[in-house]
């Protein structure tokens, strides 16, 4: 009886898996925009091209879609940072620029290198990382990664204090997310200027990083 029960199960068919992936496209895009308490599962299915009903179908309910908006990007962007990491160590040994660029690097070169969804995904970590009530959610999607490099900063300056360490990660994630979301304010406040390169933004973020890190001793 099992055998013919799991017989009758059938895999999602490629019509399927197309409408789920643009109901998760449209969402990850509209979240971004919005927020979680501006987003609506009308718009959501009106940018997707379907009926709201196959929102749910797909999605489950609001909070559920949106939890799993923010988590199917996560692991991606985790694998890329540790790859990142493991591959530094393995050529030379690990100081606070190199540990902060394998950790930055990998979303600022995702998010501009021509993905829009990339960019919204960023929108999305700073919505989850500005309101307590996702903690779980940050804790699920992101602590992990972020633990590992944090307890490596760590090891190179066993004279701060572990608060200090994680503010210093923190900080890093809001002008990374700066840096890819608010670089029109630069030209906004100096007309013509050069864009702010990437190597910059880690030198910014090591100095300022380096800088509370050792205030502790």
């Amino acid at each position: 009886m099992f055998v013919l029960e799991k017989q009758r199960q059938r895999a999602p068919s490629a019509r399927s898996l197309q409408t789920r992936a643009r109901i998760l496209d449209a969402a990850e895009l509209v979240f971004a925009e919005r927020g979680f308490e501006g987003a609506s599962i009308r718009d959501i299915a009106h940018l997707a091209g379907v009926q709201v009903g196959l929102v749910a179908h797909h999605g489950g309910s609001k909070e559920e879609l949106f939890h799993l908006i923010v988590a199917r990007r996560a692991g991606e962007l985790s694998r890329l940072r540790i790859n990142a990491l493991e591959a530094a160590r393995a050529s030379a040994p690990l100081d606070l620029a190199t540990i902060l660029d394998c950790f930055i690097r990998p979303y600022v070169e995702l998010a501009q290198g021509g993905d829009s969804h990339w960019v919204a995904y960023g929108r999305l970590v700073a919505h989850v990382s500005a309101d307590p009530r996702w903690r779980d959610l940050a804790a699920e999607c992101f602590d992990r990664t972020a633990q590992r490099f944090i307890a490596e900063i760590a090891a190179l300056f066993p004279g701060a204090g572990p608060g200090t360490v994680a503010a210093g990660q923190v900080y890093a994630v809001s002008a990374m997310l700066a840096h890819v979301h608010s670089a029109w304010r630069i030209g906004a406040l100096s007309p013509g200027s050069d864009a702010v390169g990437l190597d910059r933004l880690i030198a910014f973020c090591t100095a300022g990083v380096y800088a509370i890190l050792t205030s502790d001793g």
